[in-house]
């Protein structure tokens, strides 16, 4: 359903053509459940030349082992000396990959790359994690003002983002 989506979305200014050809991806989500989620779409990045960029940690090297990786700054929550060195992070390596796309399933680590995105004009593509049915996460809200396309896991995520699109559970 994800990669159908992509080739679907016409909304928000999305350029079709590059969405699909793109053959590079930046995935980008804070270890733990984040990056599990966006390690559960795993048929879909295994045929891109991919970077991933999350926090150093037992669970990302491991689950990672192999990848192409690079470790964001954390901890991420209410720290501002982190959230801008995230930003120096994201500016160099944006300037320096080039990548086509760029993937999130949050958490804080994704607002950088997604702003700078933005006016770089790389498309990006947020999953909302499907944990949260209750309320917005702070991450999502943030970041959607930037995202080319708005993926949510349940129906009832949709309340919160109107618009999005549901792809139902990643995990």
């Amino acid at each position: 359903m994800f990669y159908s989506c992509l080739n679907e979305h016409q909304s928000h200014g999305v350029d079709r053509a590059r969405v699909t050809a793109a053959r590079s991806v930046l995935l980008v989500a804070s270890s733990g459940g984040h990056l599990a989620q966006l390690d559960a779409l795993e048929p879909w990045w295994r045929e891109w030349d991919r970077t991933w960029v999350t926090f150093r940690t037992d669970d990302a090297s491991s689950r990672l082992s192999g990848e192409r990786i690079t470790w964001g700054h954390h901890p991420t929550t209410r720290n501002v000396p982190n959230l801008l060195k995230n930003f120096v992070l994201a500016w160099r390596l944006l300037r320096r990959k080039r990548p086509d796309l760029i993937v999130s399933t949050g958490a804080a680590l994704a607002f950088p790359f997604f702003v700078l995105a933005k006016i770089l004009r790389i498309p990006t593509v947020y999953i909302e994690v499907y944990d949260r049915l209750d309320s917005p996460t702070l991450t999502g809200r943030l970041c959607r003002p930037f995202t080319t396309l708005f993926l949510v896991q349940w129906e009832e995520q949709r309340r919160f983002y109107p618009g999005a699109t549901v792809i139902g559970g990643l995990l």
